[in-house]
């Protein structure tokens, strides 16, 4: 005779069995999402390394441009601001009779 299993405990074995698949469905999905973020994250480093590598081409061009520049005459300004000064600069108590007169005018005005 075999044993006739009462609806309660058929249906206590189909739970089990439901848990059991369940929680090999989330193991799976879980790896599933592990993956993928990890092909995300390598695309990522992909991308960055690509436009690190335009970025420096395009500074080593630049770069390039401005070296095959023809350098051109010297401006007028450059050439009066490497001029000596004609007139020695002077500091000391002159300076401090002019500073000293200026400020006595500040104080009366």
């Amino acid at each position: 005779m075999s044993k006739a299993l009462s609806p309660l405990a058929a249906e206590l074995a189909s739970a089990r069995a439901s848990l059991k698949f369940f929680k090999s469905e989330v193991a799976f999905l879980a790896v599933k999402v592990k993956v993928e973020k990890e092909a995300a994250n390598a695309s990522k480093i992909v991308d960055r390394e690509a436009k690190q590598a335009a970025a420096i081409a395009k500074a080593e061009a630049r770069l390039a441009k401005l070296l095959a520049k023809q350098v051109g005459a010297v401006g007028a300004k450059a050439i009066k601001a490497n001029k000596r000064p004609s007139k020695g600069v002077v500091f000391g108590a002159e300076d401090n009779a002019i500073a000293a007169a200026i400020m006595a005018r500040k104080a009366t005005a």
